[in-house]
Order: structure tokens, then sequence, then C-alpha cells
């Protein structure tokens, strides 16, 4: 019997990081959803204003066995640009910001090594947020798979497209098979 861990984490639109996340093996189910914030139970609607103190995240289920933390956190953290304060590409607001947030001391060890170790691999400061867990909620069904379900959108093209082939270029040992 395999052991689970469980990593949550957000860098713009969680759409991008699931439909990245999702290709590598050890990976076994990545939800979109919403945390860091003071509300319970946002909407999406909510979370787009600003005012619930959420960010998109994604909550990934993975097989530490296959796939470490910290080779995970490794991914998330080249998969997005972790230098711009509350924004990813077009996408603006709090709830868009660069976030780690850790289950426990191991995890906030590994993390915090990593931001670490990538200060000097970035131009200009690192603006990931390192905090502790407390709470996710999960984002609406239409947000869930949603690069998977539809692979012809726009935004799929343009925006998360480019995202998948730049990790897979860099991550290839640890990818499952894919058609991307």
């Amino acid at each position: 019997m395999t052991s689970k861990s469980v990593a949550i984490f957000g860098g713009g639109c969680f759409w991008c990081i699931e439909a990245i996340i999702q290709r590598f093996q050890g990976v076994e189910k990545v939800e979109s959803g919403y945390a860091g914030g003071q509300i319970a139970k946002p909407t999406y609607r909510e979370v787009c204003s600003g005012r619930t103190g959420h960010a998109e995240v994604v909550k990934v289920t993975f097989d530490p066995e296959v796939l470490s933390y910290e080779d995970l956190l490794w991914i998330f953290m080249v998969s997005h640009d972790p230098t711009t304060l509350n924004r990813q590409g077009g996408d603006s607001g709090t709830q868009y910001r660069s976030i780690i947030m850790y289950l426990n001391e191991e995890q906030k060890s590994i993390a915090q090594q990593i931001l670490e170790n990538l200060k000097t691999k970035f131009e200009k400061p690192i603006v990931t947020e390192l905090a502790a867990y407390t709470g996710f909620y999960p984002a609406e069904d239409y947000h869930q798979n949603y690069y998977n379900n539809n692979p012809d959108a726009a935004y799929c093209q343009v925006v998360i497209d480019p995202k998948i082939r730049k990790t897979r270029d860099q991550f290839a040992k640890h990818l499952k098979v894919e058609k991307v």
C-alpha cells in the first residue's frame, strides 16, 4: 500500500497549474480551489472580487515514493513567474498570487530551502508567499480538469499550452505519457 501526500500551492490561474501538475508521474489527483482567505466556502465571483483574501490554488494528491514533495515544488516554481506580485501574465489581483501552503513543518522547511536556492536564479526578488495551511475550498465543478475538458479553448491554447511545454522540457523524466 502506497502512502499519499498532499501539497497546496497557487501561481496565477488554477487552470494553468492544474494542467501542468496533472502530467507528472506520481500525481494521483489535482483539484482546483481556493485557500488563504478569511471566508468559508467562497465562490469564484467572491474570490475574483479580491475581498476574500483567497488565492486560486491547487490541491495535489501524490505518491511521494514516485514524486517527492521537493520535486513537485521545483516543478511548481518553474511553471510560473514567482517574481510578480499578485499577477501571472494577464491575470492580476491577490487571487493570482504565488503561494505555497505547507501542511507540516517538513513541507515548510523544504519550501524555505527551495525558495532560498531559487533566489540566485531570478533577476527580481521572489515574492512567493509561504503560509501555513488554513483550509481548502474546492472550486466550482466547471473549473475542475479545465484544460483536459476544453483543449480547444483559446485560453488553453494561448496560455496553458506554452506553460506545459516549458515545464515538460525541464522535467521530462517525471512525465506521464502525454499527447501535448
